[in-house]
């Protein structure tokens, strides 16, 4: 495992289309459940230990080397937001025109040529980390990160919330994020045997009713 190949993969800057989206905290500021730093804690704790593990257990099976195409079934099975599938996709779209010019590889164009219009994001961040020489484990803390990083960015420009506020939060939760990722990556290592049923798919309802509010705002900040 490269450290400095990780960080390129997790950097915010890396542009995989991540700033785009505020990962359902849009509206979530707007139905009132997060208005400062205590809220914004509590809806990352939520998200990371659903939304998260599930794009976490994702990403590492796809970069322990399990069938891409399997993987994207299977996200969808797990995502019955229609607008959370349509920004899944977009953002993987993105996340392969950015690791295909970053780490090519074959895998990557395989998988670009069966998906043109995109596979889920965390299928495509998966494979990216396996083109770029990372494990599974690493692609999962990847993906847990992302799961609050995102919504953490957004808030501070939805509510003004103080950086360093919101930073503290990204802090507070690292113990959490390593345990995601460790439970993800162990997931991911018995889809071979088991199939993709030993996938968690962990539920989050208020995340699928906000996107599908949201993506019908005539006027938003996020495309989700």
């Amino acid at each position: 495992m490269s450290r400095a190949t990780l960080l390129v993969l997790a950097d915010g800057r890396f542009p995989a289309g991540g700033h785009a989206h505020s990962g359902g905290a849009e509206a979530a500021v707007a139905a009132g459940r997060i208005t400062d730093a205590a809220g914004l804690e509590q809806f990352c704790r939520g998200r990371l230990h659903t939304a998260g593990l599930v794009a976490a257990a994702l990403a590492a099976a796809a970069a322990l080397g399990v069938d891409p195409l399997l993987l994207d079934e299977a996200a969808d099975a797990r995502t019955p937001s229609a607008a959370l599938r349509v920004a899944a996709r977009k953002l993987g779209r993105q996340m392969m025109r950015a690791a295909r010019a970053t780490w090519p590889s074959a895998e990557l164009d395989a998988l670009a040529a069966e998906r043109p219009k995109g596979a889920h994001q965390p299928v495509v961040l998966g494979l990216a980390a396996r083109s770029a020489g990372l494990g599974p484990e690493d692609a999962a803390h990847v993906a847990a990160y992302e799961s609050v990083s995102g919504p953490a960015t957004a808030v501070v420009r939805l509510l003004s919330l103080d950086p360093f506020d919101a930073t503290g939060v990204l802090a507070r939760l690292a113990p959490e994020l390593d345990r995601v990722a460790a439970c993800a990556g162990s997931a991911a290592q018995r889809v071979p045997g088991e199939g993709t049923d030993a996938l968690p798919a962990a539920s989050a309802p208020l995340l699928d009713i906000g996107a599908e509010a949201h993506a019908a705002w005539p006027v938003r900040l996020f495309a989700s």
